[in-house]
């Protein structure tokens, strides 16, 4: 353990720690709203989020075996987690969790990191694209405020729901979300160095909240108070059924994740 931290920070300067300090507060405050999103979209609480990115960014961040890879929420999982929920509870989706970071563990004991170079470039492509058209579609209704959304498991459902409630549309939703949309796409020109989410995230809050407050709905409003402490820890009742029901899934996870986390490496 010692070597490991002894080499992680070899030559590490207070220069650096200035750059890792700014770096990892714009990061964790990109990363709260988008944690609390995903989270949303992946039909949990939004606070759930929260706990995850806290704990997962921490732990990574110690135990992870490379300095310039970070942990964070990432949009591939919503349409599998979603899946999950709506199919075996949230309950469930944690014994899925744990399983699947056992397997990952497996997977890494045994090298098996290696085999993401025999996965054809196509797939990939095909996949991560499948992963952003649903993310899309969606944000959709979030975009144009639509109320009484029922999220269902398959897309096509999904984009059903979107054209029954067209007629509930909040002009005041979607002014918010284009001036959030413009902010980032504009900043890069104009501040390189400034995180475009970052800007667009406090204009348009500022905005919305000086002129139609009343008029969108808040994470508050529409989800309920973010607790303020820490969430009552208690082990899921985890069985052999359990196991053999959630096995499935959890390979599916643990596949998922350790994709990403390699084509995140290797970028």
């Amino acid at each position: 353990m010692k070597a490991l931290f002894a080499d992680r920070f070899q030559g590490y300067s207070f220069q650096h720690f200035q750059k890792d300090l700014l770096s990892g507060i714009i990061v964790g405050v990109i990363a709260i709203p988008l944690a609390m999103a995903f989270a949303i979209a992946s039909g949990v609480k939004p606070e759930y989020g929260i706990y995850t990115t806290c704990i997962a960014g921490i732990l990574i961040s110690l135990f992870g075996g490379s300095k310039y890879q970070i942990g964070g929420p990432t949009g591939a999982f919503i349409p599998i987690l979603l899946g999950i929920v709506l199919t075996y509870g949230y309950e469930n989706l944690l014994i899925a969790g744990l399983l699947a970071g056992i397997i990952l563990c497996i997977m890494g004991i045994f090298r098996l990191g290696s085999l993401i170079k025999f996965i054809p470039r196509p797939v990939t492509i095909g996949f991560t694209s499948g992963i952003a058209v649903i993310i899309f579609t969606g944000q959709i209704a979030n975009f144009l405020g639509l109320t009484d959304i029922k999220k269902h498991e398959e897309f096509v459902e999904n984009l059903n729901e979107l054209l029954i409630h067209i007629n509930t549309v909040n002009l005041y939703s979607v002014l918010t979300a284009l001036i959030c949309l413009l902010v980032i796409l504009l900043t890069p020109k104009i501040f390189p160095k400034i995180p475009g989410a970052l800007i667009g995230l406090i204009t348009s809050s500022v905005i919305a909240g000086i002129f139609f407050s009343e008029q969108v709905p808040t994470i508050g409003t529409a989800f309920g108070d973010i607790p303020n402490t820490l969430p009552h820890f208690h082990l899921p009742n985890m069985t052999w059924n359990h196991i053999q029901k959630l096995i499935g899934p959890a390979f599916v996870i643990a596949m998922l994740g350790g994709i990403e986390s390699l084509l995140s490496a290797v970028v």
